[in-house]
């Protein structure tokens, strides 16, 4: 009985929405940077913004942290407004932003020891720095970091004072992939403490591996909010089938096999696109016209192919005075 009441109450406390976002508009000139934005971010959760370069997200990003003032529409975290709250909200989110910067002498220890004064309960710089391999660059002074070790110690700066929520923008760019995974690690161990975090990204397999769910964004408008596996199966669920056919193959017969939407080459190999089960079509159908293969791969859709699939079907809709 303890068990399933336990299990009840998480539930109910990842399900509880702690920032609401609606409405929201933000526009320069005649571009429209954010266009009538709506959603929430559940507590607990690392809540995935996904789009192209310029589509908003950023802008979007920086009115919740209080940054950046909206145009229209309203934002409440913890039921405080970022506009009116800054102050307060200041106490308990942490911001990682795409582009930072410090003074150029100033030492890595430093600045983390100045950004945990603000602080009533900061992390242990050592133990921060030692995560995200800093450690041998305590001293250093900020203008003899490389671009990456910048980027480390912007998410070290984000996250020394233990905040509820952590709004991180590209926190992985210019990472390589050892540190890219060690920082998914701590970011992972974050949210397992009961942080809430905020990830804008454009790799999408920092995405699925990363996001509880994942917001849209393209020319300022939210296209899409599910789950990185539900984006996937509903948007991006093709399946891709290669294999090489120990002689020519009838394009009319495969075409016309059911859930198959269209017959590729390249070079001596086949290529069939589609939904469903057609892997058991394609191999029934070889089969019966006495033709084997060899080097069988089948891929299915993924976020990546729902992404693409999703900005181009947006793009069309759109009125040409609507495209950025």
């Amino acid at each position: 009985m303890s068990d399933t009441v336990s299990v009840s109450v998480r539930e109910a406390t990842i399900k509880k929405s702690i920032i609401t976002v609606s409405h929201l508009w933000k526009q320069y000139g005649a571009v429209a940077a954010v266009d009538d934005v709506t959603f929430s971010i559940n507590e607990g959760e690392i809540f995935g913004i996904i789009g192209p370069n310029g589509a908003g997200k950023t802008t979007m990003v920086e009115c919740i942290s209080g940054l950046r003032v909206p145009d229209s529409g309203s934002i409440t975290i913890y039921g405080l407004s970022p506009k009116e709250d800054r102050d307060e909200l200041r106490n308990f989110v942490g911001v990682q932003l795409q582009e930072s910067s410090l003074p150029p002498r100033i030492k890595v220890v430093e600045a983390l020891n100045l950004f945990a004064s603000f602080y009533s309960d900061p992390l242990d710089c050592q133990e921060l720095l030692k995560s995200l391999r800093m450690t041998e660059k305590r001293n250093a002074k900020f203008k003899q970091l490389s671009g990456g070790q910048k980027q480390r110690l912007s998410i070290a700066l984000a996250l020394i004072g233990n905040p509820k929520i952590a709004i991180l923008d590209e926190l992985t760019t210019g990472l390589d992939p050892d540190a890219r995974r060690e920082v998914w690690g701590l970011i992972e161990r974050i949210r397992d403490r009961g942080v809430t975090v905020i990830l804008v990204t454009h790799y999408m397999d920092e995405a699925e591996r990363l996001c509880d769910r994942v917001a849209l964004i393209n020319h300022g408008k939210l296209v899409a909010n599910d789950t990185p596996a539900g984006l996937a199966a509903s948007e991006g669920g093709d399946i891709h089938m290669q294999f090489a056919p120990s002689r020519s193959v009838d394009d009319k017969i495969l075409a016309a096999l059911p859930g198959v939407t269209s017959v590729e080459h390249r070079g001596t190999r086949v290529i069939v696109n589609g939904s469903g089960d057609i892997t058991t079509h394609v191999l029934y159908a070889l089969l019966k016209a006495d033709i084997t293969v060899k080097d069988i791969q089948v891929k299915s859709g993924n976020l990546e192919d729902a992404f693409v699939k999703l900005t181009q079907t947006n793009d069309k809709k759109l009125k040409p005075q609507e495209r950025q």
